[in-house]
């Protein structure tokens, strides 16, 4: 996220702890964890059935089977920060899909609908395994372990197939523990201590 790419670029202790926090935690972790944790909750860890698509639907397809393609792009044009961001902006886009449509309050009243919001969920999640394979290889390993799911080809990317309803998951792990204070304190410290050396 920081690669020197058309100018010099500098690695802080605050940065890595914000990056790690506020992306791969809260952004990425985060939304992989919700969908697993609802599907073994809601289905034993199986995957639902996708039923009738809304237009909202529709439109979170629309962009899982457009992001592959930006990042490859950006990819050939070496602009591997933006491409990263890319990635980041599916795991945004599930967070958005899980938040708007509230599974967890519309199981009481509409189990139907929410098979469907589920199925997208894991196929975003399915998509994730792929997109940031480039950029976090043993990330991307460990979410298709979570999955029960792996695939060797980028061609797959964007596809809202990749799981078949009946497919069963394994019980997920927290992706990525957060960075506190104390660890960039101590960081910071041995880096001081080296430099009086």
């Amino acid at each position: 996220s920081i690669a020197p790419e058309t100018k010099d670029s500098e690695f802080t202790w605050k940065e890595y702890q914000t990056r790690i926090n506020n992306e791969l935690a809260a952004i990425l972790g985060n939304f992989i964890n919700r969908a697993l944790v609802l599907t073994q909750k809601y289905y034993t860890g199986k995957v639902p059935q996708i039923d009738e698509l809304t237009d909202y639907d529709k439109n979170v397809i629309t962009q899982i089977e457009a992001i592959p393609k930006k990042i490859s792009k950006l990819i050939y044009n070496y602009k591997l920060r933006d491409a990263q961001a890319e990635a980041i902006n599916l795991a945004r886009l599930g967070n958005k899909y899980l938040a708007d449509m509230e599974p967890w309050k519309l199981i009481k009243t509409n189990s139907i609908r929410v098979n469907t919001i589920m199925n997208i969920a894991l196929q975003i999640t399915a998509n994730l395994s792929i997109v940031i394979k480039p950029f976090l290889p043993e990330t991307s390993e460990r979410i298709s372990e979570f999955l029960n799911f792996k695939t060797e080809t980028w061609d797959d990317a964007g596809k809202i197939n990749l799981l078949s309803a009946g497919h069963l998951i394994n019980k997920p792990n927290i992706l990525f523990e957060k960075v506190e204070d104390r660890i960039v304190e101590l960081e910071l410290e041995r880096l001081n201590n080296a430099l009086k050396k």
